[in-house]
């Protein structure tokens, strides 16, 4: 496969995967606008695609891979998400003109697409289909992150729990998380996901490993997130 094609195999995703392609249909002309605005990134484990403080000049798409969100530094860094496939970093910022409030680093490889400020903005102006597939695409992680949010209140951790890997088990059967993980992405003390996991353990919901959760029964575990 020559570079034109693997290119072309990345924007067909784009089409046929963000936002919602129902919505508004992306069209050849409309492909060739986001290749000439975008270029594809890849990241190793471990590097960043952009660090909280700095200038928010481009926004990413992730095609592939895990993007860790995380705020502060040393001792005081706290996840606060981890997304994967489809998911829009740092347009946010990169539309106010603000600096980053957030770093997203690579959990593994990760393959996405970098679109510059200043070279995005005005195709958006010019073009209302890549608009709204990207307001659109915008408008669903927010439901997501509300959605999670609600589901949240007034539950317990091993609810909380439960609910996680609920969610993470639509992308996967084995969970890569840590449990100090699991406790900053939910606010509690690693202590209490401590005894959450052994409960989910003890009902043959899961069984862990190090720093991984294999999921063996997601029935079980939407019946305890339920509460």
């Amino acid at each position: 496969m020559n570079v034109r094609q693997a290119e072309q195999q990345h924007l067909d995703w784009i089409a046929r995967s963000f936002g919602r392609p129902d919505y508004a249909p992306l069209g050849p002309a409309d492909i060739e606008i986001i290749r000439s605005a975008g270029e594809i990134v890849s990241k190793y484990p471990g590097t960043h695609l952009f660090k909280e403080g700095s200038t928010a000049s481009a926004a990413f798409l992730v095609e592939s891979g895990e993007v860790e969100l995380y705020r502060g530094t040393g001792g005081a860094r706290r996840v606060v998400a981890r997304v994967g496939s489809g998911s829009v970093l740092g347009d946010i910022a990169m539309f106010g003109d603000t600096p980053y409030v957030s770093s997203a680093k690579a959990v593994g490889p990760v393959r996405a697409f970098k679109f510059e400020r200043s070279r995005l903005l005005p195709e958006l102006h010019k073009h209302p289909a890549i608009c709204l597939r990207w307001l659109v695409a915008g408008l669903r992680q927010l439901e997501e992150t509300q959605r999670r949010v609600l589901s949240l209140m007034h539950k317990t951790v091993l609810a909380q729990v439960a609910d996680l890997l609920v969610d993470e088990s639509a992308r996967r059967s084995e969970v890569a998380l840590s449990q100090a993980t699991i406790a900053a992405l939910l606010g509690v003390s690693r202590q209490s996901v401590n005894e959450a996991l052994r409960r989910l353990r003890e009902s043959g919901a899961v069984s862990t490993g190090y720093r991984s959760i294999r999921i063996l029964d997601v029935e079980k575990l939407r019946s305890i997130a339920a509460g």
